[in-house]
């Protein structure tokens, strides 16, 4: 597969449910709305994206160059594999069916505010790569019962490991020790995938969504008004963390 543009073409806005096949297909089959194949997986824009956007100078002095991968593969480089996640998050779950049935009862329009939520989510700032492993920080960090997919939690996570502190994930993390050590430290992570406005100025803390991260069992929104407030926090971060890889490209000469 072959790159037919350059970073200065990237749209930060552009939906990549739109070339995903059958995305749509039966969306309404259940009432809480469900896609059908990964973007993360099918979208040849969002590979497309992800290669341009995080091939550049790392915080350890190395070149962090992608290449499209082979024989299932998404993205490679050096002895690495990566794999493209979404980095937000609706709870619409089977599990959680009683409490989304409130959900829909509470939210008028309940079907726009999700397909709002579908289209703005999944642009470039609601998307990262991770280490491409069996039980890797990809699907670790959305079954594990401390995490249950969100991103803030995962990041304090991150932030800990650098620290070489304990967390739901540390045992996870510490298997791509080789891919964290690329960045240094939690400031060169974060610096180097946008990730700036989801943690302090200082960068000693992540800003939780909701919630005050103390990894509680099941940290999904337990009221109508934190699932707004939640999934509205996502939605915000998204839109700076464009604006700032926006930046970026407009900055590359």
């Amino acid at each position: 597969m072959k790159s037919i543009i350059s970073l200065k073409d990237v749209d930060v806005n552009y939906d990549f449910t739109l070339d995903t096949p059958n995305y749509y297909d039966n969306y309404w089959k259940n009432e809480m709305g469900s896609g059908n194949d990964d973007p993360d997986t099918y979208s040849k824009k969002l590979k497309t994206y992800h290669k341009l956007i995080w091939s550049k100078k790392l915080p350890n002095g190395e070149y962090l160059n992608l290449d499209y991968g082979k024989n299932g593969k998404y993205l490679i480089w050096k002895d690495f594999s990566f794999v493209s996640d979404s980095i937000t998050a609706s709870f619409r779950y089977a599990n959680n069916t009683q409490f989304m049935h409130k959900v829909i009862e509470t939210i008028p329009n309940y079907k726009e505010f999700i397909l709002d939520y579908v289209h703005r989510s999944y642009t470039i700032g609601g998307s990262i790569i991770f280490p491409k492993r069996s039980l890797g920080v990809n699907p670790a960090r959305g079954i594990n019962k401390y995490i249950c997919d969100r991103f803030d939690l995962t990041l304090e996570c991150i932030r800990k490991y650098y620290l070489n502190e304990e967390s739901p994930l540390y045992s996870v993390l510490i298997k791509d020790k080789e891919f964290f050590d690329l960045f240094v430290n939690f400031k060169g992570y974060i610096d180097y995938f946008f990730l700036n406005d989801l943690v302090t100025e200082d960068y000693k803390e992540v800003k939780f969504i909701i919630g005050n991260g103390d990894f509680e069992k099941n940290p999904m929104p337990k009221t109508v008004e934190d699932y707004i407030k939640y999934i509205n926090g996502q939605l915000e971060f998204v839109k700076l963390r464009n604006e700032r890889i926006k930046e970026y490209i407009k900055n590359i000469k």
